[in-house]
Parts: C-alpha cells; sequence; structure tokens
C-alpha cells in the first residue's frame, strides 16, 4: 500500500520475527448487514471443508537454517537469506538456497557493518541496502552481490529504488544532511546522472515498472520536477502559498497536490509541467492515495474522500475505512483490528458502496499486482491461508498448514512459517 510504490519483478519481501509483523502489507490499507453474514458462513464453511482434507500433491516443507530477524526472499530459483550480524557473526550475510530443495548454493558477508534490511535483486545483481553503523552517525548504504555466487562488485551510500529503464536511483543525505541523487547501473555501480548537495526534499513517482519522475521541493525555494531516467529538469515553478509558508507536497499518478496546511488549501498540478489543475479550499490533507479512477485523501478528521481526479470535486466520502488502494478493478479498504488482523473489504471505487466483506487476515501482496494472499491461525492448529480475489469479493481457501505456528511472512508462491525445531518453507499450491 503502500508508500513508495512497489518496484521490481520480485517479491514481497517479509521479515522473521518473534512476533507478528504489524503491518504486513505496503501502505496497508477497511461491512454490516446480510452481505457480511453470507460471507462469514461461506469462509466458515470452507475453513471446516480445508480442516478435514489432506492435500496430497502439496510438496514436504523445506527447513530452513534461518535466524529470527532476519530477511527472507525468493528470486526465480533461489531463495535468499539476509542475516543480521551479531556477536558470533560481526557483519551481516547473504545466503543462497537451490529451490525446490533448498540445498546451499553459497554464502557472503557484506562488507560494510550495517543494519541490513531490505533486498532487491535486479540484472543478475543482489542488492541489499540498510544503516551503517559508524562513529559519525547513521547513513543508508547499499551493497551489490552477484546473484550467481555471492560475490561482491560495489557498495555506494543511499536507499535504492529501480527505474524503468533497469538502472537504479540511489538516495542518500536527508534530515540533517544535503541529499544526494545518483542513477547508476546495477552491473557495476557506474553513475549515470548525479545531483549532489541538495537541501530539497525528495518526492519519487512509482509505477509496476519502476520510478520514472523525481520531484524536489526547496524550502524556501521553487519545485523542481525531474526525469528519473535522465535527470533532467521537466519543470520549475514556486508553489508556495502567497504569504511564502510552507507546503507539503503528496504525489499521486500524473497529479502533484500542494497542501497548505495553514489555510487548509490543496491545489493540484500537473506533474510534468506544472500546470494548475484545480483548487479545493478548506481540505485538511494528512496524505493522498491511489484509488484508480477517484483519488483518495485522508484528512485530519479520520476520513476517507474519494475526489475526481480531473476537478477535485468529492465522490463520496467515510469515516469507516482507514486506508484504501485499486486492485481487480474495485477497491479494497480495511478496518483496524487486534494485533496484525485486520477486516478487509471490498468497495466500488466510483460510489464508495461495499461490495463484499472478505474477512480478518493478515495480508500480503505476492509481488507488484500479484495474488493477495491472507493467513490466520486455524481454531485446531496450523495457519489457514486464503487468497483474497477482489474482482469476485470472495475468498478461496488455498491451504492449511498444519505444523505452522505463526509467524509467517508470505513470499512469491511460497510462506516461511515458524514450525517445530525452526522456520519451514510451504510452496503455495495454485
Amino acid at each position: 500500500m503502500a508508500v513508495d510504490a512497489m518496484t521490481g519483478p520480485v517479491i514481497d519481501l517479509g521479515e522473521l520475527r518473534h512476533d507478528p509483523d504489524p503491518d504486513p502489507v505496503p501502505r496497508p490499507p477497511r461491512a454490516h448487514g446480510r452481505p457480511l453474514r453470507l460471507a462469514l458462513v461461506v469462509v466458515l464453511a470452507l475453513v471446516t471443508l480445508a480442516g478435514s482434507v489432506v492435500t496430497p500433491s502439496r510438496p514436504a516443507p523445506v527447513t530452513l537454517p534461518v535466524r529470527s530477524g532476519s530477511d527472507v526472499m525468493v528470486d526465480g530459483d533461489l531463495l535468499l537469506v539476509l542475516e543480521p550480524a551479531n556477536t558470533t557473526t560481526r557483519r551481516a550475510r547473504v545466503s543462497a538456497y537451490r529451490l525446490p530443495g533448498g540445498e546451499p548454493v553459497w554464502q557472503a558477508p557484506l562488507s560494510a557493518e550495517a543494519r541490513y534490511w531490505g533486498m532487491t535483486p535486479l540484472a543478475g545483481m543482489l542488492l541489499a541496502t540498510g544503516y551503517e553503523i559508524g562513529p559519525e552517525g547513521r547513513e543508508t548504504i547499499t551493497v551489490a552481490l552477484d546473484r550467481a555466487t555471492g560475490a561482491y562488485r560495489w557498495q555506494q551510500p543511499g536507499t535504492v529504488s529501480k527505474l524503468t529503464d533497469g538502472n537504479v536511483l540511489l538516495r542518500s543525505g536527508g534530515e540533517t544532511l544535503p541529499s544526494t541523487l545518483r542513477a547508476v547501473d546495477p552491473c557495476c555501480g557506474t553513475v549515470r546522472w548525479q545531483l549532489s548537495g541538495t537541501s530539497a526534499e525528495t518526492t519519487v513517482r512509482g509505477t509496476e515498472r519502476g520510478v520514472d519522475r523525481v520531484v524536489l521541493s526547496q524550502v524556501d525555494g521553487p519545485v523542481e520536477v525531474r526525469d528519473a531516467i535522465t535527470g533532467a529538469v521537466l519543470a520549475r515553478a514556486d508553489l508556495r502559498p502567497p504569504d511564502g509558508g510552507r507546503v507539503g507536497l503528496d504525489l499521486t499518478k500524473d497529479l502533484l497536490l500542494a497542501i497548505d496546511r495553514g489555510s487548509g488549501t490543496v491545489t493540484a498540478y500537473g506533474l510534468d509541467q506544472l500546470d494548475a489543475r484545480w483548487t479545493r479550499a478548506r481540505l485538511h490533507v494528512d496524505f493522498a492515495l491511489d484509488c484508480g479512477p477517484v483519488l483518495c485523501v485522508r484528512t485530519g478528521n479520520n476520513e476517507l474522500q474519494a475526489l475526481d481526479p480531473a476537478t477535485g470535486e468529492v465522490r463520496w466520502s467515510s469515516t469507516q475505512w482507514g486506508w484504501a488502494w485499486p486492485t481487480g478493478g474495485r477497491l479494497m479498504a480495511n478496518i483496524s483490528g487486534i494485533g496484525p488482523l485486520e477486516q478487509y473489504i471490498v468497495l466500488d471505487a466510483l460510489t464508495g458502496q461495499q461490495v463484499a466483506d472478505l474477512g480478518r487476515w493478515e495480508l500480503y501482496q505476492l509481488g507488484p499486482g500479484g495474488r493477495l494472499v491472507g493467513i490466520r491461525r486455524h481454531p485446531d492448529a496450523g495457519v489457514l491461508v486464503g487468497e483474497l480475489d477482489v474482482g469476485a469479493g470472495e475468498v478461496r481457501i488455498v491451504d492449511v498448514l498444519p505444523d505452522a505456528t505463526g509467524e509467517c511472512q508470505a513470499i512469491t508462491g511460497y510462506l516461511v512459517c515458524s514450525a517445530a525445531g525452526g522456520y519451514q518453507l510451504w510452496k503455495l499450491t495454485d
């Protein structure tokens, strides 16, 4: 959900912890009456059926030598594990295992001492990103390893985002430090273009193919839109209100929203030319969300409003839902639950009317635009796995993992869950 948009061909990235992740879906996004009762009856019937059926075609789970706190990812035929440093291993390390059997392929320590928190596979490389540990404070760093062998290739400061042309964007600095932007070839770290020493706040537009626009906003100066592939300036304008106060920016699709929180005024601009499209007064926006055919904004009074992106007019509003995001031609929305479980419902994007209730799940998305998989504890033991079909407004029970005890993470085509004796990898049935 966000939330830079998810980029790249892989992956729902998971971190194995002793406690369930309280926020498993990127920018996670929230029904009543007869449709809810029917949905619950269907789900309970399916749960009972799934719990009574043995699935002979399911491959045996693979036991993983993975420590708690590790990041786990599947890329093609490799299972990649990023283990944090501890008192025994002074540096973090990455290990690769061949699927489906889990045979070890390579293991490599990471060259820089850092608290690593993410991996990105791209162009035959594996990019590991984290906060570097040093006497001068923390700075983000990205280290590139050869995907096939684990051999070290290069490292540079910054967090990594995939660009639409296959290169990567590295962003470093920020807060109290000057920012640097670099477009880099992932094969060898060659810099394609660079902007150094800027004090501007940086926002990027992500698509399913990667990042394609960078927006730079000076505190006391103009806003600048750049092509992320070439670094070329596409537009520049001073978007501050007449009193010269600060303006917040939010980016969704082809619109840049300039939010004047002092007066409660929001102005929408076309992204590539910064041409004014519409203005709304008395609208106190916390943030904006891409809701497909409508533009969603979360207001200061905990209301979700759906606006016409062409005019800014309100299509519908509700205080019931926390977040919303488009999928399957409709909107997913949520109501916060207890712990990691939230109640997910389906909305008609243009009217805000509830279409279906999908129940309470710990939700994961398997890659950008991929399958939505929900998990929750089975009442008799193990973990129930369901696939949420937003277009059809229904949940399909995929499997019951009788040996899993929880602490699951979904990765492309698989679930990793704690089980007796450690962690196990289950291949999801189709």
